[in-house]
């Protein structure tokens, strides 16, 4: 059964830096293997609160009342026109070097970053989000309010990948190597079918691994209740294998696994072992705080894991 493409319309926010350009060839690299099926890109600069503190010494004005006068924006203007259009053309040339064909809008806004990533993204009706990693450490991008962390757990439509520091830049199969962490529920099957919608338009794609981790802390109360850890395990991977084959792709390229342990370790040791190019996590709708403060399993794997990119999968 063939199903939609799940990456039609993508928001990419840029800001210049290496890691931003890492995703930008990410993206391109993913556009150029989906075709056609991708339709629209539209590449996001965010003009934010510190370039107008950058500029305030200059201006002898109230700092609420200074971005309405003619001398800030005639410094905004002279700010776009030498550092952000390029930065914005050379994102787009990315693509056009790379040999994706696709519709590519460039847009500039002001305000706060993850804010306005969140209402663009609504706006222009984008299913996904590709956005870098700044490697802060898990305590460190919550109180500091990381972008990419805010805009985590803003989005409500939207996947969000992001892109690790390794990315495979292969025109025809950026993403040969799939993890799949899956424990039975809905949003983790989320994730099988978004990963199988890539994997069958992509093609060429070597090994989608169905992690089953059965958590220590919770192995014996499944005893005692009746419950088989492994049979249930083996009931879980024949639900997402059919979700697999359902849509083309041969029963070799799945390899189920079980392990026993901490669910968060267990996928963060296979995720090194593997040399996996994307980790596919379902979105369960976690707060912030929440996920800090429960220590989910979706949170440990974002702020630790540093090489694959990790797509958050939208329950839409």
């Amino acid at each position: 059964m063939e199903r939609m493409c799940p990456v039609p319309r993508i928001l990419l926010p840029i800001d210049g830096s290496e890691n931003s350009i890492r995703a930008v060839r990410f993206a391109g690299y993913l556009t150029s293997a989906l075709k056609n099926d991708l339709l629209h890109i539209t590449l996001l600069r965010v003009i934010t609160g510190g370039f107008i503190s950058q500029h305030l010494s200059y201006i002898d004005l109230m700092a609420d009342v200074v971005g309405e006068t003619d001398t800030f924006k005639k410094i905004k203007d002279e700010h776009i026109d030498k550092n952000i259009k390029p930065a914005l053309e050379q994102a787009e040339k990315i693509f056009k070097d790379i040999g994706a064909r696709v519709e590519i809008e460039k847009v500039v806004a002001e305000g706060d970053a993850a804010k306005k990533i969140v209402e663009i993204a609504d706006k222009k009706h984008c299913s996904t989000i590709i956005m870098a990693k700044r490697g802060l450490s898990e305590i460190k991008g919550f109180f500091l309010g990381s972008v990419t962390n805010k805009v985590i757990h803003s989005v409500k439509n939207q996947s969000i990948y992001i892109v690790g520091q390794r990315i495979l830049e292969d025109s025809e199969c950026p993403l040969p190597d799939i993890l799949i962490p899956i424990d039975g529920s809905q949003y983790s099957l989320k994730g099988v079918e978004h990963a199988v919608c890539l994997a069958s338009r992509i093609g060429s794609v070597k090994k989608i691994t169905l992690l089953r981790v059965i958590n220590l802390a919770v192995i014996m109360e499944r005893l005692q209740g009746g419950m088989e850890p492994m049979e249930e395990a083996n009931k879980i991977f024949e639900e997402a294998k059919k979700i697999i084959l359902n849509t083309g792709i041969s029963e070799n390229v799945i390899q189920p696994l079980i392990k026993v342990g901490i669910p968060a370790e267990e996928i963060l040791k296979e995720a090194d072992k593997g040399s996996y190019s994307l980790i596919v996590i379902g979105r369960k709708g976690r707060s912030a705080v929440k996920d800090l403060v429960l220590g989910s399993v979706s949170s440990v794997v974002i702020e630790r894991s540093k090489n694959p990119t990790i797509v958050i999968v939208s329950n839409d």
